[in-house]
């Protein structure tokens, strides 16, 4: 009951700091990406920021970028970001049962991959998330953790990598998805279980495992107190894009 309550306590405080951070940005008229994109256009594929955004003592990491409309047919989103988590989170953990099935199972027994894919969140024009995924390995060039052990990191998520809005908003996310998140974990388990064969990781014709629309205004409204800390919607925030 103690660790039920504290949960709901981190979820509350989550969305009033996400409301404070959409609330901020209003009353500026600035973007939630504008500080990435230094006032210009994103250019499609391009990393924001070009190395990425890493918290070196959390070992957590991400980076923002945009497709053509022509890559994601039918996604209303105007770019999204990928989280992951560096070798000091997950190295002591490649020795566990699980994590040696998930290995032999997606075919990634021998990498000596640095990070490990976490999720993908993807953003509206307005930079409000709208929508969690997870992709392949061959997208980014990085392997994947069992989604027991990527919830387990994901509960532990903490960033400061010097873009204090964007990582807020990461955080608050993650925080109040937990559930959407854990759904799509499996999702992309049954698909990766379903194929079981080699090479599956590298298969171009597999590309989105799983994804889950989001909607955080719904989520909010669902918590009064949270709506009468900070009563503006997170769509209501900022300009329309930034492009």
């Amino acid at each position: 009951m103690r660790t039920q309550v504290r949960a709901e306590g981190l979820v509350a405080q989550a969305g009033l700091r996400l409301l404070e951070v959409y609330a901020g940005l209003a009353q500026r008229r600035e973007h939630l990406f504008a500080p990435l994109l230094d006032g210009r256009p994103p250019c499609q594929w391009r990393h924001y920021p070009e190395a990425d955004a890493i918290d070196a003592a959390t070992g957590f990491q991400w980076f923002y970028h945009s497709h053509s409309p022509e890559d994601r047919p039918g996604t209303a989103e105007h770019g999204h970001i990928h989280l992951f988590a560096r070798r000091q989170l997950w190295s002591r953990r490649l020795g566990s049962k699980r994590e040696r099935e998930f290995a032999g199972l997606a075919d990634s027994a021998g990498t000596a991959a640095n990070a490990r894919h976490l999720l993908a969140i993807g953003f509206d024009a307005k930079g409000v998330p709208v929508s969690v995924f997870t992709v392949n390995s061959w997208v980014t060039g990085d392997l994947m953790l069992s989604a027991a052990t990527t919830l387990a990191l994901l509960q532990k998520l903490s960033l400061d990598t010097g873009h204090e809005q964007v990582d807020a908003v990461l955080e608050c996310t993650v925080a109040l998805c937990s559930d959407e998140i854990a759904r799509m974990l499996e999702m992309r388990d049954r698909c990766l279980f379903s194929r079981r064969s080699p090479g599956v990781l590298d298969d171009p014709s597999l590309e989105v495992l799983s994804e889950i629309p989001i909607d955080l205004d719904a989520k909010l409204a669902a918590r009064p107190s949270a709506a009468r800390q900070t009563p503006a919607r997170l769509r209501s925030a900022g300009p329309t894009s930034a492009r």
